[in-house]
């Protein structure tokens, strides 16, 4: 859909500002406007609250993130649950069995020597040769103990070593160790010197045979600080209450979902102004290539941006309910009719993008707003009545409900609970939802928009051509072969206009209104003389020439006076643009005593030239329909030579030089023509009289 305009350059005689100057000026202003919302949507609230202080106010969660200072505590408790790890060493039961069997040994071999001097020396050597330190009188007193008694002592020694190392000593619980067995010995009966020395040789060979092995120790804990399941602050969730205590985890809380003022918001805002500018560069340039009539002028620019600041508007509102209910598609759908559907497409990419920034980057919410803006482009793309704009929303609201259940779907979050059931209800109303009020406000600030910035959309072209228009109807009553003439005229400019890519809608609708400055005189042109003498036989030939040219000038006032819109009057002033006005100019140099006198530009219409491919194909089939009707018995032969002559005199006398048509379109224009007026003004069959009487006939 073509924008269709004339807001031209008003602009600039009115603020005194160069087309660059005006272009920057609203890109900033829009900008700024952008930027502005953002901040108080995106940004988060911030405090300032300190541990130990009440809170001033109570704060929820609006968003879900992880709560990294309890998850932490949570890892930190985990790991410290997880024991210590040590390794076996065998080798100590081993030697400690060996070295405790010598010992005993060495006592009874003493205690078999006889020799009391030999025994003593003996003894001597032994308790100076131990590996560790034994009393002398715990020494003797071993030496003194019977057989048997010191016999049981080593297999209750024995008992032990291989009960507790068989166990594993930690070395952190030794001496807990050494103890309890210091009370065996005692309940075996061991007390006095003996029982001393049965702890000495006790601390000497029960000894820690657990080895700490960090690195295990480490890997066990942490694999108990991954096992720990992160913590969630769900959206909604009561953070502090008023007058609350704050304490570090508030604090930790609020700072994991950015609302802790830790300072001034400079990076965040310089991050989003970074990325909202690279959307504007993209647009600009976008504009620049492809669009070089909006990007031109300074009041479509601005049209534009107060169409993105009225979506983003209803967007923030929308997101407060559900970020379904975001109304991209009417942004779209305002874009598509003021504007075109490339631009449309382009800016459902933007809405996109605005979407994630609103909704903190949900990829369901940016689904559907680039699925409504698709939909949205779609179903006004060819709009013949307003009510187009309504299926357009009812289409987004369908394709919508679908896709809010596949969103739901692929979630696997389908589930028979109540829960389920009302966030599904609820983001499927509200998708539904999001399409009727994007119909509902595009239909509503449609005509705003449009009378704001004189644009004529094809919605009010489609109004224009209805045939209850007040003008077309007094056209119809006072000026019938005009108003037919106008008829059959639309219908070759309409299929003219779709050969060579133009506005067919705007090329009817402007053949519709073409001649509505005959209005004021009727009787001065030939299709509307039936039966009633010619008015110019008795008037001169400069008279006629004034009273014919002046239903152009009749038509833009008439126009006016009817609140047509620019477009159509543009093509009322230039339809004829500077042709003359051959039959009453050769009428007057047929009159002339010297025919050299009269000149040719004086009979002339004023123009200008046709500046658009809809005036100009207008022009044609205006000039061309009146031709062939006034054939008498036409052929398709004669047919398409007038049509060929007629364009060719229009091309040689540079009538179309200023409407951009290439020839290659003149032809198409020309074939177009051909073909419909062949079957319009084909040959008709000759009734014979006495059918005529009899009032029969077949029709042709």
């Amino acid at each position: 859909m073509r924008l269709m305009a004339n807001i031209g350059s008003g602009l600039k005689g009115k603020v005194g500002l160069s087309r660059n100057a005006q272009r920057i000026s609203v890109a900033l202003v829009i900008f700024f406007v952008v930027i502005f919302i953002l901040t108080y949507t995106v940004m988060p609230h911030r405090v300032s609250l300190e541990v130990g202080k009440p809170s001033p106010q109570t704060i929820t969660a609006q968003k879900e993130v992880v709560d990294h200072h309890t998850t932490n505590l949570l890892k930190e408790e985990a790991s410290e649950a997880v024991p210590e790890t040590f390794d076996f060493d065998p080798g100590v039961l081993q030697e400690a069995e060996e070295g405790a069997a010598a010992f005993f040994t060495g006592i009874l071999a003493l205690k078999e020597l006889e020799d009391p001097e030999e025994r003593e020396e003996k003894a001597g050597e032994t308790l100076a040769g131990l590996p560790f330190d034994l009393e002398e009188d715990e020494f003797l007193a071993l030496l003194e103990t019977e057989r048997e008694k010191l016999s049981g002592m080593q297999r209750s020694l024995n008992l032990m070593l291989r009960d507790i190392l068989g166990q594993g000593v930690n070395p952190a619980g030794l001496d807990s160790t050494y103890r309890d067995l210091f009370e065996e010995v005692e309940k075996e009966g061991y007390t006095g010197e003996l029982g001393a020395a049965a702890q000495t040789l006790i601390r000497h060979y029960v000894q820690p045979n657990l080895v700490y092995n960090h690195e295990a120790t480490q890997r066990a804990r942490e694999e108990a600080r991954l096992a720990v399941e992160p913590v969630r602050i769900l959206k909604g969730a009561l953070i502090v209450t008023e007058g609350q205590q704050v304490t570090e985890t508030h604090v930790a809380q609020l700072e994991a979902l950015g609302l802790q003022r830790q300072g001034a918001d400079y990076g965040i805002l310089f991050g989003l102004s970074i990325m909202v500018l690279m959307i504007f560069a993209a647009v600009g340039i976008y504009l620049f290539l492809y669009e070089k009539d909006i990007y031109d002028q300074p009041a479509l620019l601005l049209l534009y941006g107060l169409i993105v600041f009225i979506t983003l508007l209803f967007s923030v509102a929308g997101s407060i309910f559900s970020g379904y209910l975001i109304p991209t598609a009417m942004g779209i759908i305002l874009i598509a009719v003021l504007f075109n559907h490339r631009l449309a497409l382009l800016t459902t990419v933007v809405f996109g993008l605005l979407t994630g920034l609103v909704t903190g980057g949900d990829f369901r919410f940016v689904f559907i707003a680039l699925l409504g803006g698709l939909v949205a482009t779609y179903g006004v793309f060819k709009v013949n009545r307003r009510d187009d704009l309504a299926k357009a929303g009812l289409y987004v609201a369908a394709l919508n409900a679908v896709a809010i259940v596949g969103l739901f779907l692929f979630a696997g979050e389908v589930r028979l609970e109540y829960d389920f059931f009302r966030s599904f209800s609820v983001g499927v109303l509200a998708g539904v939802g999001n399409g009727l009020i994007s119909a509902v406000m595009a239909i509503g600030l449609l005509p705003y928009l449009e009378t704001g910035f004189g644009l004529t959309t094809s919605v009010t072209l489609l109004e224009l051509a209805n045939p209850n228009q007040s003008l077309l109807r007094r056209l119809l009553r006072e000026a019938p072969g005009t108003y037919h003439h106008s008829i059959i005229m639309a219908n070759l400019a309409e299929a003219a206009a779709e050969a060579v890519g133009a506005d067919p809608l705007l090329a009817r609708v402007g053949a519709y209104y073409h001649d509505i400055g005959k209005l004021k005189r009727p009787y001065f042109f030939c299709e509307n003389q039936i039966a009633q003498t010619n008015p110019h036989e008795r008037i001169s030939a400069n008279l006629s020439k004034l009273i014919i040219t002046s239903h152009v000038k009749d038509g833009v006032e008439i126009g006016r006076k009817g609140k047509l819109p620019q477009i159509i009057l543009d093509i009322i002033q230039q339809h004829h643009g500077t042709s003359l006005v051959a039959f009453f100019y050769m009428r007057a140099t047929e009159c002339s005593p010297d025919r050299e006198k009269v000149e040719e530009s004086s009979f002339r219409y004023e123009g200008p030239k046709p500046h658009s491919k809809e005036a100009a194909i207008v022009m044609l089939a205006d000039s061309v329909e009146a031709a062939v009707r006034s054939m008498v018995k036409p052929t398709a032969g004669k047919v398409e030579g007038m049509v060929r002559k007629i364009a060719r005199e229009k091309l040689n006398d540079g009538q179309l030089d200023e409407s951009n048509l290439t020839l290659g379109e003149v032809d198409r224009i020309i074939e177009t023509f051909i073909h419909i007026l062949s079957g319009i003004f084909h040959t008709r069959i000759e009734y014979p009289e006495r059918e005529l009487l009899g009032g029969e006939g077949n029709g042709a």
